[in-house]
């Protein structure tokens, strides 16, 4: 990209209109230059910073959209090589009592240290908001003594370490997850310094770092080896109120010479006044925008004020680069396809007159799919070959410019082909994409005390926390035992108290969280009642049933015919590759194996579930262009008006470039539109339709369809589901669903329903920040202020019609600058529909309205929502609504606000704790759970199995159904065998170590009664001495831990946590695969962990020969097979080596020998 762009700007320093202005550009001046197009003002910034070199530009917007865009373009134009820095403001203000947001920190740190490590001779160029050159920061000293270098053969004692992050603002944590967060296990330190971009791990041998390496913090496991490791503060604005002293700006990081441009300089003014009425009175943490003005000016920094209009304030220069507004005029809505087509033909025509009078065109296309479309397209108006001067190019930038001068047009993708004049933020690709964790992966081993959980054998229970049990031997004496989870089950009988079950740690995997299908608690079983028994058996009949209807269904589809479409055509791969954002792993499968369906020839009948926002509608985007491509007709079903609006506008948008007719059919258009198009799909004119349920209704008809997108099925009706059917069995269809399906139940459908789950967020995603709070007009104002600070919008809920508009009015005097629109379902449709694209068109700043948004509707600049009276929810509709914010990069907030009187209902109370408790990234299933109310399970396997999910839990109804789906396809099912181990020569437990260290006291002999006879011979007497116990056979090898110690593993969560997945290991790989992940995340295997590892090898291979019993009694071999012990000529084998390895690998030479 430097190559490709460097020539124009080097044309644009060249011109004497630059050169001019360059030279004016003294040390402590300040000018002023209008003409200049916002879209060209980044432009410009690059075409000086080529024309002074060796002195730093920092570029300065109103706000962050501003900035973001401004760093987009720069990027564009410096190249890799002049990266430009980006420093954001905080998003919160210091008095508001919260710390900003992990990544601004991060971002703003990552400036500062560059910043300070720049050589002699180096120009930056740096993108700020007014806000934040305003905002203090950490003095240049003191970032350097909090800013640490980690090399490989540094010496340190790791708590030395430990005691310097802690300084620096570092959390200890038991394990790293965040940024800001440190862990000391043993000889291992993790950490996750807030300008890298994956957490790093020290391993220290003694005070020696014998290894570093990044590791990924949602498994814990190592990616990469680094040689050294750089090591930033653990924050800023926390730091700076911890100490005494007053923060620097960030003037103070700025070389000698800088020049400061201020992009659309009134405007920048206009935030930065607007910024200081926010602020408290005397705030330490900000400097007035004047006195910053006059520091500029007083450190010999240029300013220069930039400006679109001529006629500001007397502006000392005047450079006309004007934008392409008047050759191509870009509407907030798409014209009709014909006159579209027209107005481009047109701009073409002007771009080849350009070329042909030696302007220097460049066209930036995103990626070359869209260079290929351009090239084609120009090829189709018969204007041949582009001459030299015309050439397309790859790059992102927001809008396209003129300069006469210096003989120069850039254009851009949206006056090509005619995107929307509203531009969508572009995600930026930031370097913290770290893993986010997947919703898809519950974790029903994340047991808290007092959650219920379900023993496959026992049935339903509450977890009451580890406890060490004391096992009763011989003679009523206590042994210590193992490490067991305390499980209570109800009492037989209501005078008892409730009974406890111990499950040693080591089968953990036999016990995992209960999740249920009903709102209700579920009642526990009793320890050996028949009720567990029966519920498991009906729940079993009741899953062989729903796998047979499935799998009868999918038997019926293979024996039909269908329509096989053709393979990728040129358009289709200049259409992908024409997609701004990068896709997701998951989404690029899915859209894999969504086009392999429709190239079958049998109808496709897949369904595609991922969490709101995760990119399901681009799957189907791309379905449909596929099947207009090979000449059929696509049905695009959705549940709302709204959200049938919401799709055209992204099909309409997506396929601009090509020649597809798309209609909508909903109450959005009228009855002669609906008419027409009614008509014209018979007539197969049109070519994609998108309607709500107006679509199946008896009058629409197809000439030829070939493809049927249903999105959120659950919420079409009964009859319109039957029509479904009827659909697939003739045509291709795909269904999309934001009810996340959790893994467990996407493995049990696997074979009886086409699926498709798409995980991964996209890059930058954050998780939406959850506020709950009383009903507070102080609240709201500082949440709609603080959203408008950043230039974005703001949905408030309020699911009421009646009394909407007093709360406008409310909203009118609480935040006079805020423009409000209001919308709700009873409203005219020509009125909501206005409403609606205003606010998409960000035509105003706070969108008023019922649950009309519950669905689908895709605002990347709104990132704040407010609903108000949250306790008339359920807490489906909740997270529903939560899931209309944080689209984008931003930190998004939602405000959950409930009335003054704190008598809410129990239920109402534990929904809003949930909403709360799970607000990270795709947790939907986490949310249905803690509902108690499968969304994923119910929607998609219908009401009736919701009672035996509710009976036995919906990890044990998903191994039920996979089993059952297997079998009935004539799969063999493995059978999980059991092994049951007893090694006397080996201790489970800490307890046990202890105690066959210290040798017990024994009598001689039992002592007689205590009488005192005088006797001839030698009386027996008692003696407190220690004497080894003497037998005629005995184990010959002494006693060696097995287990998992508490100075290696001490979190309880990550103990049972190993201890099921060592019992889940039945394969030798993945034995192998759980010792290399301790090893890397808790250090060298201690003697007792390599011993256990070896005795889970041994269940292995035992596993394999049948052997479902493992014993040694004094040094003899019992191993069990069918209920027969095995022997060696009628004796069991003995075992001869005298240390507990040795003697394991000996038991592992006679298994493997059977």
């Amino acid at each position: 990209m430097v190559e490709q762009t460097a020539d124009i700007l080097e044309i644009a320093s060249q011109s004497p209109a630059v050169q001019s202005l360059a030279r004016r550009l003294g040390n402590g001046i300040v000018l002023s230059c209008a003409g200049v197009d916002v879209g060209a003002q980044p432009f410009l910034a690059g075409a000086l910073h080529r024309c002074l070199p060796g002195r730093a530009i920092v570029f300065v917007t109103d706000g962050p959209k501003a900035q973001e865009a401004a760093q987009q373009d720069l990027e564009t134009w410096l190249g890799a090589e002049t990266r430009p820095l980006f420093y954001p403001g905080w998003e919160v203000l210091p008095h508001e009592g919260r710390l900003p947001h992990a990544d601004v920190i991060s971002e703003r740190l990552e400036a500062l240290m560059a910043l300070m490590g720049l050589r002699k001779g180096e120009a930056p160029v740096l993108t700020v908001t007014a806000a934040a050159l305003m905002q203090r920061t950490l003095p240049p000293d003191d970032l350097k003594r909090r800013t640490r270098r980690l090399r490989l053969g540094d010496r340190m004692e790791p708590l030395d370490l430990i005691e310097w992050l802690e300084e620096q603002g570092y959390e200890p944590e038991a394990q790293v997850t965040r940024r800001g967060e440190i862990a000391l296990r043993g000889g291992i330190v993790d950490f996750f310094p807030f300008t890298t971009p994956w957490p790093i791990r020290c391993e220290f041998f003694g005070d020696e770092l014998e290894s570093l390496r990044e590791f990924n913090p949602l498994t814990q496991i190592s990616r990469e080896p680094i040689q050294e490791a750089m090591l930033s503060p653990g924050g800023e604005l926390g730091l700076l109120k911890q100490s005494e002293e007053p923060g620097a700006m960030l003037l103070d990081y700025l070389p000698a010479g800088t020049v400061f441009l201020l992009a659309q300089a009134e405007a920048v003014e206009d935030a930065a006044a607007e910024f200081v009425n926010q602020l408290p009175p005397g705030d330490p943490f900000h400097v007035e925008w004047d006195a910053l003005c006059a520091e500029i000016t007083e450190r010999g920094f240029a300013q220069l004020a930039l400006s679109e209009l001529d006629g500001f304030n007397g502006e000392d220069s005047v450079l006309e680069i004007t934008s392409l507004e008047a050759f191509r005029p870009l509407a907030t809505r798409l014209p009709d396809h014909q006159l579209a087509e027209a107005q481009r033909r047109e701009f073409f025509a002007q771009l080849h007159r350009w070329a042909r009078q030696g302007h220097t065109v460049r066209v930036l296309c995103n990626n070359d799919g869209e260079r290929q479309r351009f090239l084609e397209v120009w090829r189709e108006y018969d204007f041949g070959e582009p001459e030299d001067t015309l050439r397309a190019e790859i790059g992102a930038i927001g809008r396209g410019f003129l300069f006469n001068e210096a003989n120069l047009v850039v254009v851009t993708d949206a006056e090509i082909f005619a995107r929307y004049k509203v531009q969508r933020p572009r995600r930026l690709k930031s370097r913290h994409a770290h893993a986010m964790k997947s919703a898809f992966d519950i974790n029903f081993t994340e047991l808290e005390e007092g959650d219920y959980v379900v023993h496959v054998q026992h049935g339903i229970g509450r977890y009451l926390g580890l406890k060490v049990m004391p096992l009763t031997v011989k003679g009523g004496e206590n042994s210590p035992g193992e490490e067991c989870i305390v499980i209570e089950y109800a009492p037989g009988d209501p005078m008892n108290p409730p009974p406890k079950l111990y499950v040693p740690v080591s089968e953990a995997h036999l016990v995992s969280k209960y999740v249920g299908a009903g709102k209700a608690s579920p009642s526990l079983n009793t320890l050996g009642g028949k009720r567990w028994e029966k519920a498991k058996a009906r729940a079993e009949q009741a899953v062989r049933d729903l796998a047979a209807e499935m799998l009868a269904i999918q038997a019926a589809r293979e024996s039909q015919e269908g329509h096989a479409f053709g393979a990728d055509t040129t358009w289709q791969r200049e259409f992908e590759a024409a997609f701004l954002y990068e896709e997701t792993p998951d989404q690029d499968e899915t859209i894999a194996t969504t086009k392999v369906d429709m190239e079958s020839d049998r109808p496709m009948d897949r369904l595609v579930c991922g969490d709101v926002g995760f990119g399901k509608t681009e799957v189907a985007v791309r379905a449909a262009f596929k099947a207009v491509m090979g000449g059929r007709q696509v049905a695009v079903l959705v549940p709302t008006t709204v959200l049938a609006q919401q799709h055209f506008n992204t099909f309409i948008e997506r396929m601009a470039d090509y020649p597809v007719r798309i209609e909508l059919l909903s109450r959005f258009r009228s009855r002669r539109q609906q008419q027409q198009v009614v008509k014209d799909l018979a007539s197969g004119s049109v070519d994609i339709v998108i309607g709500t349920h107006r679509l199946v209704q008896s009058d629409v008809n197809f000439k030829d369809l070939g493809l049927v997108v249903i999105d959120e099925e659950q919420r079409f009706g009964v009859l319109h589901k039957e029509r479904f059917k009827q659909l697939r069995q003739m045509v291709d269809v795909l269904t999309l669903s934001a009810t996340p399906i959790p893994r467990t139940l996407y493995l049990a459908l696997t074979g009886a329903r086409d699926m498709s789950t798409i995980e991964t967020p996209p890059q930058d995603r954050l998780p939406v920040e959850t506020i709950v709070a009383q009903y507070d007009e102080r609240i709201i104002k500082r949440a709609i202020q603080r959203e408008l600070r950043r230039g974005g919008q703001v949905f408030f809920l309020h699911n009421r019609v009646g009394t909407i508009y007093t709360v406008e009015k409310k909203l009118n005097a609480l935040v006079p600058e805020a423009r409000i629109l209001v919308g709700h379902g009873q409203m005219k449709s020509d009125d909501l529909e206005e409403v609606m694209t205003s606010f998409v068109n960000g035509e105003a700043d706070v969108l008023l309205s019922t649950t009309i948004i519950e669905s689908g509707i895709d605002i990347p600049n709104a990132n704040t929502i407010i609903i108000d009276r949250a306790d008339r929810f359920g807490l489906s509709d909740l997270y529903q609504l939560r899931g209309r914010v944080g689209r984008y990069k931003h930190q998004a907030y939602a405000y959950i606000l409930l009335p003054r009187h704190a008598a809410l209902l129990a239920d109402a109370r534990r929904r809003i704790s949930a909403i709360k408790q799970y607000s990270s990234l795709g947790s939907g299933f986490k949310i249905a759970m803690r509902d108690l109310e499968i969304r994923g399970a119910g929607n998609l396997l219908g009401s009736e199995q919701s009672g035996h999910i509710t009976a036995v839990g919906f990890e044990l109804y998903c191994q039920l159904l996979k089993q059952s789906v297997a079998a009935l396809k004539g799969e063999r099912v493995k059978p999980r065998v059991e092994v049951e181990v007893r090694f006397d020569f080996l201790a489970t437990s800490p307890e046990q170590v202890e105690d066959a260290a210290t040798p017990k006291k024994r009598p001689r002999r039992k002592p007689r009664a205590d009488v005192s006879v005088p006797r001839d011979e030698d009386a027996w007497e008692y003696f407190e001495e220690t004497v080894p116990q003497t037998e005629e056979s005995k184990n010959t090898c002494p006693v060696a831990p097995a287990f998992l110690p508490l100075d290696y593993i001490g979190d309880s969560r990550q103990r049972i946590d190993i201890y099921r997945r060592l019992a889940q290991a039945t394969t030798r790989v993945a034995l192998d695969e759980l010792t290399s992940e301790l090893r890397d995340r808790f250090g060298k295997l201690p003697k007792a962990v390599e011993l256990l590892m070896l005795v889970s090898e041994l269940k292995i291979i035992a596993a394999e020969k049948l052997v479902n019993h493992m014993e040694t009694e004094n040094d003899a071999l019992k191993l069990m097979r069918n209920n027969d012990y095995i022997t060696l000529g009628g004796r069991f084998p003995r075992l001869v080596k005298k240390n507990a390895a040795a003697r394991l690998r000996e038991v592992k030479k006679m298994l493997s020998a059977l």
